[in-house]
């Protein structure tokens, strides 16, 4: 089924915005694979071929909550609590290693490498300044789950940042391993069907833009949630359910409902 049959969730619209949840792998706009991208189709979704406005962006593999503007001054008006650093911003990560601190800051400059222009680097001397708070959500053993706050909007800032604390993406051809996750390296005594190749719990990058807190009239905050997708949210259930110590591997036992209801974490 392609992205068009599908369509895009929608989870707000009014006026002067709509809030998706963008699938990973589709990006925000036209790129060399001449394949779809955001504006496009959702624009034909909504009947707004012309019509819609970037606000903010995700990478093309990164899954997650994204406001698009409807009209010009609502463009403006909400890149600007983007520029000012006031939308808050709150990403699920699976990630590889050994968490040693529960919570943590990550205040590393990065700067676009010199030698391999897909990829960003920690620069001390030159980098621009980027700064990423980070706490454990769930230690599974080998990988873990992280709620990840950027303060700062650098490209590839959450993978960068993340990888240099030895914390990488579980998932992360650019930076980092690019092995599928599967259940048999979960699951103890798994059997994989006759004739039947093993289908991977998750094949993507491990990130999702799952929160979005936004300034609105009154000094009041609109949130906007996106629910994980199947894979990924397929991957945290069996991480879970196959971890020696079941629901206890989460810091705060209330998380999984909350996951799995799309609420705040």
């Amino acid at each position: 089924m392609t992205m068009r049959q599908r369509g895009i969730t929608i989870i707000f619209e009014d006026d002067e915005i709509v809030v998706i949840n963008k699938p990973a792998g589709i990006s925000v706009t036209g790129d060399r694979s001449g394949q779809d991208h955001i504006l496009h189709v959702l624009g034909e979704q909504l009947g707004m071929a012309q019509g819609l406005r970037l606000v903010h962006r995700l990478d093309k593999f990164t899954s997650g909550a994204m406001i698009l503007a409807k009209t010009r001054d609502a463009q403006s008006k909400y890149s600007e609590l983007f520029a000012k650093r006031l939308v808050g911003k709150t990403y699920l990560a699976l990630v590889a290693g050994r968490v040693s601190t529960c919570s943590g800051t990550i205040t590393a400059p990065l700067a676009q490498d010199r030698h391999d222009s897909r990829r960003v680097r920690i620069d001390p001397k030159r980098g621009k300044t980027a700064v990423t708070g980070y706490r454990l959500l769930a230690d599974f053993g080998g990988i873990a789950l992280l709620a990840v706050t950027p303060k700062t909007g650098r490209t590839h800032q959450i993978r960068v940042h993340l990888a240099s604390i030895g914390l990488p993406l579980a998932i992360d051809p650019l930076y980092a391993a690019d092995r599928p996750i599967f259940l048999s390296q979960i699951k103890v005594g798994y059997r994989t069907k006759k004739d039947k190749p093993e289908s991977p719990l998750i094949d993507r990058l491990t990130l999702h833009a799952y929160e979005l807190e936004v300034p609105c009239r009154q000094a009041q905050t609109r949130t906007f949630v996106a629910p994980l997708d199947k894979k990924f949210a397929a991957a945290v259930k069996m991480l879970t359910k196959y971890n020696p110590l079941g629901m206890k591997v989460f810091a705060d036992p209330s998380t999984p409902a909350a996951l799995l209801a799309g609420e705040p974490v």
